[in-house]
């Protein structure tokens, strides 16, 4: 089973994006969605962004994947 994460980039830098994930930070591979600005939500596998999310979808998820106990939200 593959899972993707939402996280929400603060940088950018040529095709790659600084995201926080829950708190943590890592750089992403965002060459296969050029448009992104700072402040989007990206759904991320492997180390590269999918696609771009709207921030109320973003939460959600973070949300169930909470309450299947793979991740802890910051409060």
């Amino acid at each position: 089973m593959c899972l993707a994460i939402p996280g929400r980039i603060l940088s950018l830098s040529a095709d790659l994006a600084t995201v926080e994930v829950s708190g943590v930070r890592r750089e992403v591979n965002i060459a296969l969605l050029p448009e992104l600005k700072v402040g989007d939500w990206v759904l991320i596998h492997v180390g590269f962004a999918l696609s771009r999310l709207n921030e109320e979808e973003a939460r959600q998820t973070l949300s169930y994947l909470e309450q299947l106990g793979d991740l802890e939200l910051p409060r």
